[in-house]
């Protein structure tokens, strides 16, 4: 008998109809185009400016795509998993609430947060369910709406993020597609160059936390950068060695849209051509757990049976790692 693996059939996106421009945030603070684009490649993103919408409402929009496309009934996922930094609420599951609005009702649900790795950690976690032989489809969201925790007058983060959603359906596959190995890192001492400082159960909301402006992110922005190049770029070069994989045998890097000079890094460190570099970060900004699946969606017309991509990610915490996936669908 087959090992079962879990592999990618069918996906789906949203982002809000709302262009942010580059030379909109000249108006709001002192940048400019060219220097935003030199520095991080980003052009525009998408903003859900809807007060009362929050990231639910964009992971429905992109689960209820994939539904469309797929012509699943809601009723054959067995699990949602939202991945986001920026849950509809504390206490209350973000991913509870979306898989009762797309009609999952046979479906348990979780949120998984683990900053701007959140999506490619979900990987692995929708991966073990399908691979434990329980469960036949499971539904991974990652979405953010990042401008609920940005401080539009700190030109150092608000030139960087935006909103939006991606989702996947991972189903059981005996041919070897999907998930082949992965390699995931943390490290705790890195929390303080990447964070909301208020909020939590440290620093929770009071009236001297709002006014300090400390339910915004806030990031050391070149230490968090030399570290997403180094780190990145070291899991990807163990997983390429751990599988006798060289540059040639891989079909795409599909690497966490933070700055285009990080995906550029990276990509020269495993002597990979530009062709082969996924990239939409010019459209959307960085959108935490979104970006990943936004990639695949706006990829999906390239990808081929078997194509051997390289999903990566760096975020908050610190937390890193890679995961070499086999394309299954054509």
């Amino acid at each position: 008998m087959n090992k079962i693996t879990a592999s990618i059939t069918a996906v789906g996106k949203y982002v809000p109809d709302y262009v942010l421009t580059n030379k909109e945030l000249e108006t709001m603070v002192d940048t400019n185009d060219e220097w935003i684009v030199s520095r991080t490649g980003i052009k525009e993103r998408r903003i859900l400016k809807d007060k009362d919408k929050g990231t639910s409402f964009l992971a429905i929009k992109s689960a209820k795509d994939l539904i469309d496309k797929r012509k699943i009934e809601p009723e054959e996922i067995d699990l949602v998993i939202v991945a986001t930094a920026t849950p509809d609420m504390q206490a209350a599951s973000t991913a509870a609430y979306v898989a009762t609005e797309i009609g999952a009702v046979n479906a348990f649900s979780f949120d998984l947060e683990s900053a701007c790795s959140g999506f490619l950690y979900g990987m692995s976690v929708a991966a073990s369910y399908i691979e434990s032989g329980k469960y036949k489809n499971v539904l991974l969201i990652g979405a953010d709406k990042n401008s609920s925790m940005i401080d539009y007058k700190d030109r150092t983060t608000c030139i960087i993020f935006g909103d939006g959603a991606g989702a996947v359906l991972f189903e059981p596959n005996s041919e070897g597609f999907g998930i082949q190995d992965e390699y995931l890192r943390t490290d705790g001492s890195g929390r303080e160059f990447l964070n909301v400082p208020a909020g939590g159960s440290i620093n929770p909301p009071t009236e001297e936390t709002v006014k300090n402006g400390l339910h915004f992110v806030r990031q050391e922005g070149q230490t968090v950068f030399k570290n997403a190049v180094f780190k990145m770029a070291d899991v990807c070069e163990k997983i390429l060695k751990r599988n006798n994989l060289k540059n040639d045998d891989i079909s795409w890097l599909v690497a966490h849209q933070a700055n285009k000079r990080i995906l550029e890094a990276t990509a020269r460190r495993m002597k990979l051509e530009p062709s082969k570099v996924m990239m939409n970060i010019q459209n959307y900004g960085n959108t935490t757990s979104a970006t990943i699946p936004l990639l695949l969606a706006d990829y999906e017309g390239h990808l081929k049976k078997g194509d051997n991509l390289i999903i990566t990610a760096f975020g908050g915490g610190f937390s890193w790692g890679a995961i070499y996936f086999k394309w299954c669908c054509n």
